[in-house]
């Protein structure tokens, strides 16, 4: 092939890019999971309130200490409440951090595309292509990027989205085999032994806070990698699917001609 350049990573876009992800990250960690940092302050005040109402219709033959156990299962179930809401708050961002940067990823391919090449069927394949159909067309390039720890966080995080957005199936069937942390035993310590993952359930699905930032620190790492020139002579070998679509826009192209002449 040539050395025409296919692909192009502008320096300003991609600067665009990492500024576009960390605002995204800053303003959800500030905006939205700070607000859940002192739940168990939080959970307290609950069982103060109850105690407060309550209080009113206390009479001196009440038991105190029933009193005051309620108040405390006010405490625990207000406390489990906002927990499972931080845990579906975080995954809710992870999930929408996920989703725009792989918008951006597609749209940048077929915006470079368009470049040098028109046609329906390339644009909808890049779109609707799997993840790992995405990868390959990378890797055409001659970036190894499925060597790359980024790459091993992307992965993870696309099968949590899948999860967190589709339940039980083959995402996370995935997820127990490949990446297992995230859906951790909470009483495997307690058990003393390790816990069955085989047993864990969509709904186990967990990111604590240092996953969260490897799933943040992905993106704008394999935003600096893309190649900022991709040549024609790079590309000796593309995926069948890429392939077969150009040429199929290629045909649809000759049709046109035909028909016009």
């Amino acid at each position: 092939m040539s050395d025409y350049v296919l692909f192009q990573m502008w320096g300003p876009h991609r600067s665009l890019l990492i500024e576009q992800h960390e605002f995204y990250v800053r303003e959800a960690r500030s905006r939205l999971l700070s607000r859940f940092e002192n739940i168990e302050a939080d959970a307290d005040k609950a069982a103060e309130e109850w105690l407060a109402e309550s209080g009113k219709w206390f009479g001196p033959d009440d038991d105190a200490g029933s009193f005051y156990e309620a108040a405390n299962n006010v405490s625990i179930q207000h406390y489990q409440m906002l927990s499972d809401m931080r845990e579906q708050t975080r995954l809710s961002v992870v999930a929408g951090m996920y989703h725009q940067w792989d918008k951006q990823l597609r749209d940048w391919l077929v915006s470079e595309i368009q470049h040098w090449h028109h046609g329906d069927h390339v644009r909808d394949k890049v779109w609707g292509a799997d993840f790992a159909s995405i990868t390959d067309l990378l890797e055409s390039f001659g970036w190894p990027i499925r060597t790359t720890q980024y790459f091993k966080s992307l992965d993870a995080c696309r099968l949590v989205v899948n999860v967190y957005k589709h339940g039980d199936g083959g995402a996370l069937n995935a997820l127990k085999q490949q990446h297992p942390q995230y859906l951790p035993d909470p009483f495997a310590s307690d058990r003393g032994r390790p816990f069955d993952v085989s047993r864990r359930e969509h709904t186990d699905l967990r990111v604590d806070d240092q996953q969260f930032q490897a799933f943040a620190d992905a993106m704008p790492a394999f935003w600096r990698a893309v190649p900022e020139n991709v040549f024609g002579c790079n590309m000796e070998v593309v995926p069948a699917w890429f392939e077969k679509a150009i040429l199929k826009d290629r045909e649809a192209m000759r049709q046109k001609r035909d028909l016009r002449s």
